[in-house]
């Protein structure tokens, strides 16, 4: 898709001052955030007793999203990237309080302190490598990290997003599993073009006991993404609900049986940067080294 945002210049530049209020200020874009904030609300089933939660606006932007977080009566800190649109949010006095963060570099958040967090069309920013020093699997992963820790035990996070594809989709969705979240992926209304949306449910350990989030149904026709278009992710058809999973830890025995992890050019190598340093007990290269020995004799 070649007009998507991301693809076009990195958020901070893209998002300049110009931009930022036209997005601010299109009704379009207000009514699709609103909606959009509402749906992930839902998905974090907050429990329902009248009790104000902390929640965490991942990209925030210039406040749209926090807008509908504080009608749905919770207190909020968003964080964002772009300082124009930070700035924006400033001069429409929200309720929230605003960080200027890469969310890509980590979370500058205490551990623990948030109920759950939201983000809105955010998350897939992250697999684009905007400058030579980015590397996406490594700044997806410092972030699921840092949100994990953020969250209370048991606290969910929503992110809803527009993968470019199977493949990012999955590499962010592996780097939350790899993170120690449990959850899965809500799709709603799978069938149609448009109208599709895609939500990363996140909890930070187990599930527990509180239901499943379910997908949306039907054709969603009222429904619209941010640049007018269907996402160009193709997979997800059918009656998509919700895919409970949870990051696989390798047992020790799997560990141990894995093949050319430490092979002979590895050994070669280091017993080389030893000699280097200067350790003069580093044995001889021979035949044998790096060799597998036996199980017995």
């Amino acid at each position: 898709m070649a007009g998507r945002p991301e693809q076009l210049a990195p958020p901070e530049v893209f998002y300049n001052d110009a931009e930022a209020r036209k997005y601010t200020t299109s009704s379009r874009m207000i009514e699709i955030q609103a909606k959009l904030t509402e749906r992930a609300v839902e998905l974090l089933a907050l429990p329902d007793d009248g009790t104000p939660r902390l929640l965490l606006d991942i990209g925030c932007g210039s406040g749209l999203s926090g807008e509908a977080l504080s009608e749905a009566g919770h207190h909020w800190v968003g964080l964002d990237i772009s300082p124009a649109m930070l700035d924006v949010a400033a001069e429409r006095a929200v309720d929230g309080d605003l960080m200027l963060s890469d969310m890509g570099q980590g979370l500058p958040v205490r551990n623990a302190v948030f109920d759950g967090a939201i983000s809105i069309s955010a998350v897939q920013w992250l697999c684009n490598a905007d400058k030579s020093s980015h590397n996406p699997r490594l700044r997806l992963k410092a972030f699921f990290q840092s949100l994990y820790r953020s969250l209370a035990r048991g606290g969910r996070a929503a992110l809803q997003i527009y993968p470019n594809g199977a493949p990012q989709l999955e590499m962010i969705s592996k780097a939350a599993m790899q993170a120690g979240f449990s959850g899965g992926l809500v799709v709603d209304y799978p069938h149609s073009t448009r109208a599709k949306k895609y939500f990363l449910c996140l909890v930070a350990g187990p599930a527990g006991s509180r239901p499943m989030p379910k997908a949306k149904e039907g054709d969603g026709e009222s429904e619209e993404s941010e640049d007018g278009e269907g996402s160009d992710e193709s997979d997800g058809g059918g009656t998509v609900g919700y895919e409970q999973r949870q990051r696989q830890r390798p047992g020790k025995k799997q560990r141990l049986n894995t093949k050319g992890a430490k092979g002979r050019n590895w050994v070669l190598k280091k017993k080389e940067h030893r000699r280097q340093r200067g350790d003069m007990d580093v044995p001889r290269d021979t035949k044998y080294t790096a060799r597998k020995r036996k199980s017995r004799f």
